[in-house]
């Protein structure tokens, strides 16, 4: 008896190696991010109504990234750059992609009248599970920046299985202190509102350099018609409780906490990695980041993102080029608990699952 054998051909789904592109699937890649603007909905909360976009049909089994922004930005401005950035489609067509705008910050929101009481932290936190509802989400991976960064964190401390990762950028846990609020107090009375925002945006190379991006945000928001709603954002984050966290109650997600070198929050950055699980969090201090590092290196955040992910499970057989070609010359790991130095990896490293094992506290200064 005789078997006839015949040919297969089997087609990748996505290049598996360097150099392999399809310029088919590019090209259908450069069409949706065109034609894909996002689909805006209003939803109501027990706080107000939230405008959100979503990109993506929302019905993938894999968890939604969800997104907040900080106080000045909103989810274009702040995210923008990233997500429609060449290497981060690898990303963006496999998860579902949700931006939140805070309340009033999205284009086009009206001023809220005089008097309006604004939603605190605690509240912008609360309101997000509305979101998850909406959509039907089981679970996200958060990415936040500043007071977008404390929300999520404080969402997840309140809700943990709704989260299965946070990637958080210029992160501060920590309420004001008498000598900050002392210190906020006299800025006040010194600067406008605009350069208080922007002191707390970007660092102070970046604003006595004067760069385009530095101009365009100073023009946008002195210039935004919700200047007011701005301004109760800002408050309402310089109001903000501490989020009492330490080594024995801590985020229980992995945790990827990014920072610009010479930024702004790089103390406080610092400090929240001393407070959370040190086999669940990386820490990533990225040179020439800047005060919005998602802003000046797309590139080098999505390869870490990229990682991060990996190291959850997800996108085993993504590829990886820049951070880990550099890697050897610019990966360093922190100490640990007991004070010894603990061993190097990156979020790369995976079992035969696919999973990262946990392992000691990470700091990766990328200098790629």
């Amino acid at each position: 008896m005789t078997t006839e054998l015949q040919e297969i051909a089997i087609t990748e789904e996505k290049p598996l190696l360097p150099g392999q592109a399809d310029p088919a699937k590019d090209a259908e890649i450069a069409a949706r991010i065109l034609l894909d603007q996002g689909q805006e909905h209003s939803i109501e909360t027990p706080y107000g109504m939230l405008h959100v976009v979503l990109h993506g049909s929302g019905t993938s089994r894999r968890p939604a990234i969800l997104t907040l922004h900080d106080v000045g930005l909103n989810y274009k401005s702040c995210f923008s750059t990233l997500f429609r950035f060449e290497e981060m489609q690898e990303i963006v067509k496999n998860f579902t992609v949700c931006h939140i705008d805070a309340p009033g910050q999205e284009e086009g929101a009206a001023a809220y009248p005089l008097g309006y009481q604004y939603p605190s932290m605690d509240q912008l936190a609360e309101m997000i599970p509305c979101v998850l509802q909406y959509f039907n989400f089981r679970s996200v991976i958060g990415v936040g920046v500043g007071a977008g960064a404390y929300v999520l964190s404080r969402f997840t401390l309140t809700c943990p299985d709704s989260v299965e990762g946070l990637v958080l950028i210029n992160m501060d846990a920590n309420a004001k202190g008498w000598m900050d609020w002392a210190a906020h107090k006299l800025t006040t009375l010194t600067s406008s509102l605009t350069e208080q925002i922007m002191s707390h945006l970007f660092s102070q190379e970046e604003l006595s350099a004067s760069t385009e991006m530095v101009q365009a945000n100073r023009e946008r928001i002195s210039n935004a018609p919700n200047l007011y709603n701005i301004e109760l954002f800002w408050r309402s984050f310089n109001s903000r409780r501490d989020l009492n966290i330490d080594r024995t109650s801590t985020l229980k997600c992995p945790v990827m906490l990014v920072v610009g070198d010479q930024a702004p929050h790089e103390d406080a950055v610092v400090d929240c990695n001393s407070k959370l699980d040190p086999t669940q969090t990386s820490f990533l201090k990225m040179a020439d980041g800047g005060g919005l590092p998602q802003l000046t290196q797309p590139s080098k955040l999505t390869e870490a993102f990229k990682y991060f992910i990996q190291g959850m499970g997800y996108m085993a057989s993504s590829c990886m080029t820049r951070l880990s070609r550099s890697r050897t010359a610019s990966l360093s790991s922190s100490y640990s608990l007991d004070g010894n130095r603990s061993r190097s990896r990156t979020l790369s490293q995976g079992s035969e699952a696919g999973q990262v094992p946990p392992s000691a506290s990470q700091t990766m200064e990328v200098s790629c």
